[in-house]
Parts: C-alpha cells; sequence; structure tokens
C-alpha cells in the first residue's frame, strides 16, 4: 500500500509531501491544477523513462520518493534477486538532475529501471480513462482469465513453452550447422587426407634441415676431415702422433733424472691418449660421410612439402600442422555424428511439444472456466452501473498454431441494450459504457490479485448522477480489500471515499504552483459541495453534500 508520496521541483509541484490512507481515497481539483502531475511523478518511481523538461527549476534536481508498505505480498525473493535489502517498509526515490541523468534507489540501494518497473507492476495498478480501450486487445483478455484462474495452467504452459522453444532453437541451429558441414565436408576431407598422407612428424623438420646441409657440402666436410686425420696420423714422421711419440721417447730416457720431465712426460702421454681417441673418431667420421644424389633429393622433396603446407594453411611448424590435421579430424567425426544427434533432438523437440499441446489444453479448460465466472460476476455490477439489460459472453476459439501464451484467441461480447446484437466490445461499447464495464473487470479482480494500490484516473468519464453513486460505491466495496484511488471530477464519487485530497494552484513569487492537501470533515463537505454547484456552494449543494457522505 502506497503510505507516503514526496515530490521536489517536479512540473509545477515545488514540494509536496502527501500521506495516504488506507482504503478510498478521492483526489479532486479543477482541470488543469495538476491532479495528472501526481501520476506523472509516481510513474517515474514506477520506472518510466525521466525527462529534464520536467524541472521546474532548471538549476535544481528533481526528486519523488514513495514509502510502500509491502508487508505479506511475497516480495522477498523478487529483492534477494536484485541483491536490495528487503524490509516490510519500502522506499523508492527517484531523482532527474539538470543534465538529464537520472538515478533510482530502492531502500537506498541503487536499482536500475527494469527493476523498478519489475516491483511497481506488482504494487500499482494505474488505470487511467485511456485504458478502457485494453478491453479490445486480446493479450488483456487472456491475461484477465489467467488471473481470474489463479494463473496456475499459464505458469504450467509457459514453462513447456519455453523448453520447447528452446529445443526447437537448437535443433534449427543443429540443422543449420550440419547443412553447412556437409557442404564443407569434401573440402575438409580434402585438407585432412593431404594432411594425413603426409605422415608428419613432430621433429623431422630440423632433422631433415640439418642432413640437408650436409648433403650439400658432403665433398666439402669429407676433404676437411680426411686433411685432418692425416694431419694427426698419416703413417708418417711427420705426422703429430709421430711427432709426439718421439718426444715421449725422449723425455722418458731422461724423466729418472729430472722431475720437471717427468711431469711433462705424464701430461703428454695423456695428450697422446686424447689424440688417439681424436685420430680414431675422425676415421669412423670419414668413413661415414657418403654423398648419396638421391638421398639429398628425398630430403629436398620432404623439405618442400612441409614448406608448402605450412605456407598453404598459414602456420610456422610442422607441430601446428599435426594440430590443424586433428582438428579436422574431430570436425569431419562431428559430421559423421551430427546425424544421431539430431534425430535425438528431433524426438526431444516431439517430446517437448507434445507438452506444450497438453499444457495448452489444460490452459483453455481453465480460460474457459474463468470466462464462465467472469461472465457470471460481472453482469450484476454492470445491472448496478445502470445497464440492466446489458449481455456479456466470454468467446474463446483456439487455433491451429501455439504461442507464448497458448493457442487461444479471447472476445469480450457485449450490447448494452435489449435485443441487441452481440459483438466485440470494442467495437460496439461507448466511452461511458467502457468505463464501465472496466470498472466491473477491476472489481472482480480485486479478489483474485495480490495488488494492494489501483489507481483510477477520471474512470468516471461518460457517468453521471445515479450511476456515480453506483461507481463511488463499487469503489468503497473494492477498497475493503484494497487502497483506491481516484481522480474524480464526479462529487458523488469524492463523498464515498475515506480520505479526500484536493489539488489546487496558487501564484506565489509571480510564479504558479500545485499544492495538495487533506481536507478535514467540514471542509470536505463544501468541496463536495461545490463540485456539485459552485464557489461558493449554495445552501442546497451544502445539504446535498452532507447526504451523499452519510449513504
Amino acid at each position: 500500500m502506497l503510505t507516503n508520496l514526496h515530490i521536489e521541483n517536479y512540473a509545477l509541484i515545488r514540494e509536496s509531501d502527501i500521506q495516504f490512507g488506507q482504503g478510498f481515497v478521492a483526489i479532486t481539483g479543477e482541470t488543469g491544477a495538476g491532479k495528472s502531475i501526481l501520476l506523472g511523478a509516481l510513474g517515474l518511481l514506477l520506472g518510466q523513462r525521466a525527462d529534464a523538461a520536467v524541472l521546474a527549476d532548471k538549476g535544481k534536481k528533481c526528486v519523488v520518493e514513495a514509502r510502500f508498505d509491502i508487508e505479506g505480498l511475497g516480495l522477498q525473493p523478487l529483492f534477494d534477486e536484485a541483491d536490495v535489502d528487503y524490509d516490510d517498509t519500502l522506499i523508492l526515490r527517484r531523482e532527474i538532475l539538470p543534465s538529464a541523468k537520472s538515478r533510482a534507489f530502492a531502500n537506498d540501494t541503487p536499482v536500475q529501471l527494469p527493476f523498478l518497473k519489475q516491483l511497481g507492476a506488482r504494487l500499482i495498478d494505474i488505470h487511467s480513462q485511456h485504458q478502457t480501450l485494453t478491453l479490445g486487445d486480446s493479450a488483456f483478455r487472456l491475461n484477465l482469465l489467467d488471473t481470474l484462474s489463479g494463473g496456475t495452467e499459464r505458469q504450467r504452459y509457459e514453462d513447456a513453452y519455453r523448453t520447447y522453444s528452446h529445443l526447437k532453437r537448437d535443433l534449427e541451429e543443429l540443422t543449420a550447422a550440419e547443412a553447412q558441414n556437409r557442404k564443407e565436408q569434401d573440402y575438409l576431407q580434402f585438407q585432412f587426407d593431404e594432411l594425413n598422407e603426409a605422415r608428419l612428424q613432430p621433429d623431422e623438420q630440423a632433422s631433415l634441415e640439418q642432413e640437408s646441409q650436409l648433403l650439400a657440402h658432403a665433398e666439402a666436410v669429407r676433404e676437411g676431415i680426411a686433411t685432418a686425420a692425416a694431419a694427426v696420423d698419416d703413417e708418417t714422421e711427420q705426422s703429430v702422433l709421430a711427432r709426439l711419440r718421439q718426444a715421449k721417447s725422449a723425455l722418458g730416457h731422461v724423466a729418472q733424472y729430472h722431475p720437471q720431465a717427468d711431469e711433462l712426460l705424464k701430461r703428454l702421454e695423456s695428450s697422446l691418449i686424447e689424440l688417439d681417441d681424436i685420430n680414431s673418431e675422425l676415421q669412423s667420421a670419414a668413413a661415414g660421410i657418403t654423398y648419396s644424389p638421391e638421398r639429398q633429393q628425398e630430403v629436398d622433396d620432404r623439405l618442400a612439402l612441409l614448406y608448402r603446407l605450412q605456407k598453404k594453411h598459414g602456420v610456422d611448424s610442422v607441430a601446428a600442422l599435426i594440430q590443424l590435421r586433428d582438428e579436422l579430424d574431430q570436425r569431419l567425426q562431428g559430421i559423421s555424428t551430427l546425424d544421431e544427434r539430431i534425430q535425438t533432438l528431433m524426438e526431444e523437440v516431439d517430446k517437448a511439444f507434445a507438452q506444450v499441446q497438453q499444457t495448452a489444453d489444460r490452459l483453455t479448460a481453465s480460460r474457459t472456466k474463468a470466462g464462465r465466472l467472469l461472465e457470471k460476476n460481472i453482469l450484476p455490477t454492470l445491472h448496478e452501473l445502470g445497464m440492466p439489460e446489458a449481455r456479456f459472453e466470454v468467446e474463446i476459439r483456439t487455433m491451429a498454431t501455439y504461442g507464448a501464451t497458448g493457442h487461444d484467441t479471447v472476445a469480450f461480447l457485449f450490447n448494452a441494450n435489449r435485443g441487441g446484437e452481440l459483438r466485440d466490445v470494442a467495437k460496439v461499447a461507448s466511452g461511458g459504457e467502457l468505463s464501465r464495464l472496466m470498472l466491473a473487470v477491476k472489481s472482480m479482480l480485486t479478489s483474485h490479485s495480490l495488488l494492494p494500490t489501483v489507481i483510477f484516473d477520471e474512470i468516471d468519464t461518460g457517468v453521471s448522477g445515479d450511476i456515480s453513486v453506483a461507481v463511488g460505491t463499487i469503489m468503497q466495496r473494492m477498497a475493503q480489500r484494497m487502497q483506491v484511488v481516484a481522480i474524480t471530477h464526479l462529487p458523488q464519487i469524492a463523498a464515498r471515499a475515506s480520505q479526500h485530497l484536493k489539488v489546487y494552484k496558487q501564484t506565489t513569487d509571480d510564479r504558479t504552483v500545485s499544492r495538495i492537501r487533506e481536507l478535514e470533515p467540514l471542509e470536505r463537505v463544501t468541496e463536495v459541495a461545490t463540485m456539485l454547484s459552485s464557489d461558493p456552494p449554495t445552501k442546497a449543494a451544502l445539504q446535498t453534500a452532507k447526504e451523499l457522505m452519510s449513504l
């Protein structure tokens, strides 16, 4: 329930603080006094877009803040999901800065507009005089019947349809991917076969490049090794080993007489051992070097293949080619198993669609029952509102296709006159009849909804006299179950309220502002009488006002 509304620097309102009570609250005032401004300010708290044009003083920010009693409304999960602190007293605040930027807060926690809209839909139903046109809207009619039936079957259907839609989308995407893959399969297979037939080895390129270098310079390498081997030991007295052996023999004769000669002898013996080993390896290396034009051609051809494949696929190593080959293999395997996956998914889609059909049929049955309930309960209210001959029927038609709200379309058939043809309400009802019909619908909805507050913005358009009294009585009855706020021009409606707020204009400092205040009991009598006659009111009007308020 709305308990307080504070407004600063919004349109004609400089600053206003409004307390709202329980039950039936009437808001009156002359045309242009600013009654609709209240709804505009409240709309900001319900997530409507902000516009800096509403700032009365362009140098100051606009602030709209409201308090709500939300105990027992089951809103805690909504707060938990948005990570906003919950309290049974909710404070919503919206600020519009001179820069046109806006900020929103819930219990002093910054929030986004979608949260305000979601929350606002659970707090207040604002019904304007133009909303009667929604009686002709199929979505409104469906929602009305689903609300009257409790909404359980609607929720089950939406869950089933959501599952079906997701599976169907997955199937469409998989089928499209399969078709695309089929187009690419031959090319992918060609690429894979080419890489697979190359029998790639991770380290072969470096080994082949080294071998290629050796083969290209085989003669020079062999000649260099042979020259070195000959210098070390060519079986002549001029070789290194022969000369060292002579030196060893010479030192051996004198080593026992000279300590340093003995040390040099040992070092020389060690050098001879190392040279013998080098000589052996030189001989082996020389013997192992053979030049083969065939092998060189084979190595060069293999390297050319590796280089060509790397250039073709835009990589710089054999390892990358191997990775690409394996990826192609996986894609080809995926294509080969795609048919099985599609078949499995098709079966799941069929099962999900069967569930959609079942829940849709139950939803239709639920709506049909709610339609009969609406027909039964709305007629007495229409009779009370001055349409004793009114007839009203709910017609539900099922379609072959299924959508997010089922496979039904709903028509509200109406005629206010005896013997008149029942036709769609949007085509046959006058503005005043639509207003009364919508009021009857809203009256019935109050017993099927947790919505704590409903605001009627001049729903009394097109009604007067005794019908106005009936409208006030119905609003008064609704207010026993929820908070009802009515912006009205009719004294018969204002007289039935438990709280009366008056909006008026006042000129101060060469500026016209809107103000609002709660009327005391005697002031209420005067206000209702003024609405009945003139300002100041006549004695007869004052007496009539007292009688209206005592009904």
